[in-house]
């Protein structure tokens, strides 16, 4: 069996998640008058600002605060995906382990909670007892399931951590002028976003541990924070490791930017290599969802747009009936992983995949009753699966798969390759378990979902799929694509020891037979491939993660990315399976061309970017007319 819930018990996977997410202390008491907009002794004392830069913080501060008050009321899906890294002599580094956590944050419960408490104590002057502090740092070694898993149930889908509101908020108690000063660097454009770039730091470093260093973008138009980017100050013994993280949000609804991706990166602190210790991804969506009182959780969504056939109405014959029991299931499987967060919302990247399925069977020969579904696993770990006549993708198998060549074959061939394994299992009719048409095991915390709602095939379904798939690619029409995904699998196959978070599925069927047979289902298109060569620049077998689409975080629909071809330098570049810094290009929400959203105080007006900003192709949350269509098809 190729599913397997992955429980983390070792002390030292609990250490690095803290490390990475427990929450910092808060600062000392307020400075007194005398010390406001003063740097710490010894720093060098910044420009003041102009009335304009000055009036243009003053709204960024007042914007922080109102996000904190909204964020309060929200629980969105949280993945954070963590690769730790090694010394490689012909790549520089590659990924040496990794780790993936996912889970829906209650951010009434961080920031009300006890850790959240001591904070805020430090920072009015308050001395909170040294048991305090160490309680709060025992409990998660004593039971870290307690941080990840409230309700015991699997650890995968409860990520609660609390210092992960660290990342999203700059400083969650203090962020003003009594502990913050300010410098004004330059103006730019993230996007179709002009932004005004300060320099920030903490009045006093030495005495305000936790405080944000480093530096922050506040659009002009409304003075919020799009993206803030630096590490917190001093350490705390005992208590945690403050990593450098850049921290990007999104104009998810007017005048509200949200928390969106954030992306972290800490090399050693010794020798001259630099090699990178660790590097990870975090993406928040799900804004939109209702989260339910606890005592209401259990139930359902009501069935909206039902229309009154009954008069036109036939009898339903027996063969009739059971294809409509099997629909049955299929449509309360999918609505459940919708309302639970974990699929996207309908989008025309969703008939795109339909057309590329039903052009398989087309070449094929192959009628069916019912016309096939696509959907996607907002999630990173590659897999696939079919619910019923509903083909499942994950992102992160779109996103790698997803190579960029001048005709689009590639990515096609990658894509009807993934395409067919699962189209396979229909057309041998391997049926989705139709214990699920009974509405009443739907109703369980989302959760549970994983526990729940397995979607995985046996191992003797998924030989016979293969068999099938292959035989379905071997169309005329077809033939030349298989060589993409046999090179693929060649590339998966040299990392696949080393990431077995990102390999192992979370609920449908992996690439490879299991954990620890890392042999592939689809290895007869290995063969087919021509020989992987990772110094051939000409040759890229892979992508690295985030490479295609995007996930607007308030509807939970898939963003094509449109990004340009970029040659590749050195083999370092091909970075396969790997995480890689964030970048968005950042709009408005219904973007227009209006005259206040000039940048401040010395920025130009026109389109142009600073020159140190790197180009993106992203599409900012615009509206649903703005929706661009994928690429290469």
């Amino acid at each position: 069996m190729i599913f397997k819930k992955k429980i983390v018990s070792s002390v030292a996977l609990a250490l690095l998640a803290a490390t990475l997410f427990f929450v910092h202390p808060g600062a000392g008491a307020s400075e007194p008058e005398s010390r406001k907009d003063k740097p710490a002794s010894g720093e060098t004392q910044p420009r003041k600002l102009s009335p304009a830069e000055s009036a243009l913080v003053d709204k960024a501060i007042f914007s922080e605060k109102g996000i904190i008050q909204v964020l309060r009321d929200k629980t969105p899906l949280v993945e954070t995906y963590i690769q730790s890294m090694r010394p490689d002599p012909e790549l520089g580094q590659v990924p040496d382990s990794d780790q993936h956590f996912l889970g829906r944050v209650e951010f009434s419960s961080i920031i009300d909670g006890s850790q959240y408490q001591i904070n805020k104590a430090i920072t009015k002057g308050a001395v909170p007892s040294t048991a305090d502090r160490l309680n709060s740092m025992l409990g998660f070694l004593k039971s870290p399931m307690s941080y990840f898993s409230p309700h015991g149930s699997d650890l995968r889908t409860n990520f609660r951590d609390n210092g992960f509101i660290q990342m999203l908020l700059i400083d969650s108690n203090d962020f003003d002028r009594d502990h913050y000063v300010f410098s004004y660097v330059r103006s730019e454009f993230l996007g179709n976003t002009p932004a005004a770039v300060f320099d920030v730091s903490p009045l006093d470093a030495k005495h305000n541990i936790g405080r944000f260093l480093g530096r922050i973008w506040i659009e002009t138009r409304k003075g919020n924070i799009v993206r803030f980017n630096g590490e917190f100050t001093g350490s705390q013994k005992g208590v945690s490791e403050y990593f450098h993280f850049d921290s990007w949000r999104t104009n998810v609804q007017p005048g509200l930017w949200l928390p969106t991706s954030f992306y972290v990166e800490e090399s050693e602190e010794q020798g001259f290599t630099h090699t990178l210790r660790f590097k990870a991804i975090g993406h928040i969506w799900g804004y939109a969802l209702k989260s339910a009182p606890k005592e209401e959780e259990n139930t359902s969504m009501d069935v909206v747009g039902a229309t009154d056939v009954s008069n036109d109405a036939t009898d339903v014959s027996p063969r009739a009936a059971q294809r409509a029991w099997a629909q049955q299931a299929e449509d309360n499987v999918i609505t459940r992983l919708f309302q639970a967060g974990l699929l996207d919302a309908p989008s025309e990247f969703d008939k795109t995949l339909e057309a590329l399925a039903n052009n398989i069977l087309v070449y094929n020969h192959i009628t069916l009753i019912r016309p096939i579904r696509c959907r996607i696993l907002l999630t990173e770990p590659l897999e696939s699966f079919a619910i019923g006549n509903t083909i499942i993708l994950s992102k992160g198998l779109l996103d790698t798969t997803g190579v960029i060549s001048q005709d689009g074959m590639q990515q096609m061939g990658n894509l009807n390759a993934v395409l067919a394994f699962q189209l396979a299992h229909i057309i041998l009719g391997h049926r989705t378990d139709t214990q699920f048409a009974f509405s009443d095991r739907m109703l369980f915390p989302s959760n549970m979902v994983f526990n729940r709602i397995p979607m995985h095939h046996s191992d003797a379904d998924n030989a016979s799929a293969t068999k099938k798939a292959v035989e379905l690619l071997s169309a005329k029409e077809l033939e030349d694509g298989p060589q993409y995904f046999g090179l693929y699998l060649q590339q998966l196959g040299q990392r696949i020891k080393n990431l077995p978070a990102l390999t192992e599925p979370l609920i449908g069927d992996g690439l490879s037979k299991s954990d620890t047979d890392q042999t592939f289902w689809m290895a007869d298109l290995l063969a087919k491939g021509p020989k992987l060569d990772i110094s051939d620049l000409k040759q890229e077998a892979a992508m690295p993660l985030s490479n295609f689409l995007r996930i607007d975080p308030w509807s939970d629909q898939i963003i094509v990315l449109h990004t340009g071809y970029d040659p590749l330098l050195t083999p370092a570049d091909k970075m396969p399976f790997e995480v890689t810094p964030v970048y968005l290009k950042l709009g408005y929400y219904n973007l227009q061309t209006t005259t206040d959203a000039s940048p401040a105080n010395g920025a130009t007006t026109d389109s142009a970017t600073d020159s140190s900003a790197p180009a993106s192709s992203e599409r900012g949350p615009t509206d649903s007319q703005n929706q661009e269509s994928p690429r290469n098809y």
